[in-house]
């Protein structure tokens, strides 16, 4: 047996393993209890084939939600897998919040599967930056955690600081759609010693919500500019009700 895993088991028998949510002993670190895995709400099709916005009939193949006919994202495609609701909303704010980073583990799966075209293709991850000061605050970024675990996992190339933040912003989460736009405007730029990198590349954006759209739609225009050929999102999950595409 090699060394880390029989320490994985002494950790695990002196600690034994939790569910990020409930709390309650599983198996193995990442896993989530059963009761939990149920109420997930995992994002199938039929869905935009730009934004990935679950539809609630059946539509052909290549349709494109309201959102996306009247107002084009810079992306080429944006995938999620989980939408957002009672128990991923549990999951994420104790990866994000509580230093529950391990959760990572049972995001891969999801996310390669959500995300299996555009990873195929894909030239690099590049996470969705957090401003110095809110990283001080919170110490990590939790999309550039999802990055490494899923480049790791999928053999992606990562460019953890492709993009940066060029000043501090609110918090997005009591802001509607209009100031969300707004609040990120002309928020992030690619990293100077990263300028060559974007030319003729395709990138995947990595975060955990996609709420309105905001921010990645920001960063897809900025590395679009920028050179990239195309841009993709991904993200572990998304909001979906009316107005929210």
């Amino acid at each position: 047996m090699r060394v880390s895993g029989l320490v994985g088991m002494v950790v695990d028998t002196i600690l034994p393993p939790r569910c990020v949510v409930s709390g309650q002993e599983v198996e193995r670190q990442g896993m989530l209890a059963p009761e939990i895995w149920t109420t997930l709400d995992f994002i199938a099709a039929p869905f935009c084939t730009i934004c990935g916005f679950p539809f609630d009939f059946e539509v052909d193949a290549d349709s494109q939600c309201a959102s996306c006919l009247a107002n084009p994202p810079p992306y080429e495609s944006a995938r999620a897998a989980l939408k957002y609701g009672e128990s991923s909303r549990s999951l994420i704010l104790g990866f994000k919040h509580a230093d529950k980073t391990y959760a990572v583990k049972a995001f891969l799966p999801w996310m390669k599967r959500a995300g299996a075209e555009m990873l195929k293709e894909a030239d690099m991850l590049v996470p969705v930056p957090l401003h110095f000061w809110r990283l001080v605050s919170r110490r990590y970024n939790q999309a550039a955690i999802i990055a490494h675990a899923l480049g790791a996992e999928t053999k992606n190339p990562v460019v953890a600081d492709l993009l940066r933040r060029t000043r501090s912003t609110p918090s997005q989460g009591h802001l509607n759609a209009k100031q969300r736009f707004c609040n990120v405007r002309r928020a992030f730029a690619v990293n100077k010693k990263h300028a060559e990198t974007v030319k003729d590349k395709t990138i995947v954006i990595i975060d955990d919500v996609y709420t309105t759209g905001a921010t990645v739609r920001e960063c897809a225009k900025v590395l679009m500019k920028a050179g990239a050929k195309k841009v993709h999102v991904l993200t572990l999950a998304r909001v979906v009700r009316e107005g929210y595409f």
